[in-house]
């Protein structure tokens, strides 16, 4: 199949090292792109500054080429729709808020900067949020609003609206959300840092992404990123939310697999076709735990194949792709 203007996209966020589960969704949503004839795009969503180091933004792309990713546009070779870089953008969201409260789709919020730390960073589902927004601040009268202002810079939040989202899911299905799913939801932090909510929405539409292949913990914050398209008057994409690769305690693979790091695999001896003939095995993409190469997934690629629900690798499996 070819989609001469199909355009995917990896974002990936360079606060750690890139580990396998990483690697995994960065293949599949590649493989989808290149099966296809599309665009893909490079993206660094570095815009919670005090996380993301200079370090892991060039491990980053060293890692993906050394597993045979390449990409058309972003923050090394440009692009038509650049900067590729979430710190370089900072004036589209600016304005991007600009639009929200003029709609008076924003209100200013005085709660606990605890329960909003990690609003910036792309969440792993609205689970790692804590409990739902009340909606404390919503309805604060202008008296109100003023007395919490003199005591704490206020943070903005996104006015979600009272009804359900249902779309089409490339890979999970059918997906429907409840009015209200997570609550009122931050689109700047107190100490002014947009979040990942409000940034990704308004690059995708910049970049005229058509198709976003991204890991299922990200599933629940699709219907706020929905609710932001219509909002700002812009085109959302398609998506498809692949299941996590999970270690053998069940949790999603991350940085604290530090042996499965892309980095430290590498540094192992271990070569680019064994990491992704383990992935590919694995993911339903081929059908021998072999070595092969990336670019030779591309023509037999279906996202149909990858499944369904998570895939658990057992410790034979990990002592298999580290060499242990």
């Amino acid at each position: 199949m070819t989609e001469a203007n199909y355009r995917g996209r990896f974002a990936p966020t360079p606060s750690g090292e890139m580990h396998v589960g990483n690697a995994r969704t960065a293949l599949i949503a590649w493989l989808d792109a290149r099966s296809r004839g599309g665009t893909f795009v490079l993206r660094m969503e570095d815009i919670d500054g005090p996380r993301c180091k200079p370090h892991f933004y060039d491990l980053i792309l060293e890692d993906l080429r050394w597993l045979g990713i390449d990409w058309d546009e972003g923050p090394d070779v440009g692009g038509p729709y650049g900067p590729y870089v979430q710190s370089l953008r900072l004036a589209d969201y600016d304005e991007a808020l600009k639009r929200l409260e003029a709609r008076g789709l924003l209100y200013p919020c005085y709660c606990s900067r605890a329960e909003l730390l990690a609003v910036a960073s792309a969440p792993h589902g609205l689970a790692s949020e804590g409990p739902a927004y009340p909606g404390t601040c919503r309805h604060l009268t202008d008296e109100e609003r003023r007395e919490r202002e003199r005591k704490k810079s206020p943070s903005l939040r996104f006015r979600l609206p009272d009804r359900a989202v249902a779309f089409e899911d490339g890979a999970a299905g059918p997906q429907r959300f409840a009015p209200g799913a997570g609550g009122d939801f931050v689109v700047r932090r107190a100490d002014g840092i947009v979040s990942y909510q409000l940034a990704v929405v308004v690059d995708d539409a910049a970049m005229a992404i058509t198709d976003v292949v991204r890991g299922a913990d990200l599933l629940d914050s699709t219907p706020r990123q929905l609710f932001l398209f219509e909002a700002l008057g812009l085109n959302a994409p398609r998506y498809a939310h692949v299941p996590l690769l999970c270690g053998p305690d069940g949790k999603r693979l991350a940085k604290r697999h530090g042996a499965l790091s892309i980095r430290a695999l590498r540094e192992r001896g271990v070569r680019p076709e064994q990491v992704v003939g383990a992935i590919a095995a694995v993911s339903g993409l081929h059908d021998r735990p072999e070595p092969i190469a990336a670019r030779e997934l591309i023509a037999g690629f279906r996202l149909e194949k990858v499944p369904k629900e998570p895939v658990v690798v057992d410790e034979a499996w990990i002592a298999g792709l580290t060499g242990g």
